[in-house]
C-alpha cells in the first residue's frame, strides 16, 4: 500500500511526514489555493525538498485544452523538477495528452476519474497512476469500490502498469473501503488519519495502560527499571 498526502501545506506535510509511511504529495488547483497566492513554482519546489527524491511529486495542469494541458505540462518539468508526475483530467483532451507524454516517457497521474470508462482508457492510454474520486462517486450513486475492483482486474487481467491511487475522501473508513477493493495506493487529507488515530477510545485504552503499570511500578517508566 502507499500512502499519499493531498495537501500543499508545508508545515502538514513537514509534521505528517514525521509520522506517516508516506510515499508521496499529491496537490491540485483546489488545494492550491487554500495556500493563497503563493509563489506557485518555489512552493513547489519546497514540497520536494521536503519530501526528497525518492517519494513521488505529482502536480495537476490547469489548462482544459491539448494545447494548453502540453504546454502546463512541459512548464511544470522544466520549473520544478523531471521527475514529477503530471497530474491530467481524464477528458477526451486529457487521453490525448496522456498518450503523448507517456510517449516521452514522462510520468503520468490520470485523474478526475469517475467512471470506469475514463479509468480503462487512460490506462490503455499509459497512465501511471489511476485517481478515482471515491467520495464524488460515491455522492453521484455510484459504487466507488466497484470502480476501484474493476480498475484492479483489468490491471491484474491484462498486466498493466498502472496502479490506482484512490482520492476524495471524508474519513478513514473510506480509504480503508478503498484499499480492501484493491487499490495500490491512497491519497488523503493527512488530518483524516490523523483523526483515526487519536480517537477517544484508542486514547483512554493507552490511559489505561499506563494507570495499570503505575499500579504496579509507580512512576518509574519501563525503561528505568534496572
Amino acid at each position: 500500500m502507499e500512502y499519499l498526502l493531498d495537501t500543499a501545506n508545508l508545515e502538514k506535510i513537514e509534521n505528517y511526514l514525521q509520522y506517516f509511511p508516506v510515499s508521496g504529495i499529491t496537490s491540485n488547483p483546489s488545494i492550491v489555493k487554500r495556500e493563497g497566492k503563493v509563489d506557485f513554482f518555489k512552493h513547489m519546489k519546497k514540497i520536494r525538498s521536503l519530501i526528497g527524491k525518492k517519494r513521488s511529486l505529482h502536480i495537476q495542469v490547469t489548462a482544459e485544452d491539448y494545447a494548453g494541458m502540453m504546454k502546463d505540462a512541459d512548464t511544470i518539468l522544466q520549473k520544478v523538477d523531471p521527475a514529477v508526475f503530471i497530474k491530467v483530467p481524464v477528458t477526451l483532451d486529457g487521453i490525448r495528452v496522456i498518450k503523448e507524454l507517456k510517449q516521452k516517457n514522462i510520468h503520468v497521474t490520470a485523474t478526475a476519474i469517475y467512471t470506469k470508462s475514463q479509468g480503462m482508457i487512460a490506462m490503455e492510454a499509459g497512465a501511471d497512476y489511476l485517481a478515482p474520486y471515491y467520495n464524488r462517486i460515491e455522492n453521484s450513486g455510484a459504487n466507488p469500490e466497484e470502480v476501484i475492483a474493476a480498475f484492479v482486474k483489468m490491471i491484474n487481467t491484462y498486466g498493466y502498469r498502472t496502479k490506482v491511487v484512490a482520492a476524495s475522501f471524508k474519513n478513514a473508513g473510506q480509504i480503508e473501503r478503498a484499499f480492501l477493493a484493491g487499490a495500490q495506493a491512497a491519497t488523503f487529507d493527512p488530518d483524516i488519519m490523523k483523526i483515526a488515530l487519536t480517537q477517544p477510545e484508542i486514547l483512554k485504552a493507552v490511559k489505561d495502560f499506563s494507570a495499570d503499570w503505575e499500579s504496579v511500578y509507580g512512576k518509574r517508566k519501563l525503561a528505568e527499571l534496572k
